[in-house]
């Protein structure tokens, strides 16, 4: 199957192109450690990476934004989390072939997370892959997060195209909303985190890739 139109690609981060999930859950338990907790295995932290500090402190001590510690906890968690930012975190097998493949293809590709500014910039340049992308869109990018489609929208217009000639690729629930709702076409990562959207094939996506790889089969 070809997706028709497809001029530029875009990734989600957090479980589409990096594995971020050790890195964060070093942070969690360096958290859950001042507060007298045992360590949270890190199979048990990983599902919750997409959704960032709000997941992963609610997979480690189960609240929610409006809980009354959950401001301090999560400014914790976010410092421990920049101490610490590319340590363990690597790109996913295939998608430094991927995005070489794409490159080669003459497809310029970019990057649009819920992570914020502060993480978002430092990584990619920790990674080696921050002058190869044609556009970052962080979190505080635009004055909506996904599932909203502004992200979206905006690394769309950075690289002049209509929305309708992207693709995005993604590991949560909030992507393939966020993709719909910008009119790009959707596809979903199946080695990322999933999270609390649970099974990919139920997100309406384009395809559900099992490895990076398979995109080039679309394109």
């Amino acid at each position: 199957m070809k997706l028709a139109g497809v001029r530029a690609v875009l990734f989600d981060l957090d479980g589409t192109l990096a594995d971020t999930a050790p890195d964060l859950a070093r942070a969690l338990n360096r958290v859950r450690a001042e507060q007298g907790l045992a360590p949270l295995p890190p199979a048990i932290a990983r599902p919750y990476t997409s959704s960032g500090a709000r997941g992963l402190l609610k997979a480690g001590f189960g609240i929610a934004p409006g809980s009354e510690s959950y401001a301090a906890l999560r400014d914790r968690f976010l410092d421990f989390y920049e101490e610490e930012l590319c340590v363990e975190t690597r790109l996913f097998d295939g998608i430094p072939e991927l995005l070489a493949k794409i490159t080669v293809r003459k497809l310029p590709w970019g990057i649009v997370t819920n992570k914020g500014k502060r993480f978002t910039e430092p990584l990619l340049r920790s990674l080696a892959v921050d002058h190869l992308a044609a556009c970052v869109v962080s979190g505080d990018s635009t004055a909506h997060i996904k599932p909203h489609p502004a992200p979206l929208l905006l690394a769309a217009s950075l690289l002049k195209l209509p929305p309708q000639n992207c693709i995005y690729i993604g590991d949560d629930l909030r992507d393939a909303q966020a993709a719909r709702a910008a009119g790009m076409h959707f596809v979903a990562a199946g080695w990322g985190y999933h999270g609390e959207g649970g099974d990919p094939n139920t997100w309406d996506a384009d395809a559900v890739l099992t490895h990076p790889q398979e995109l080039m089969k679309l394109l």
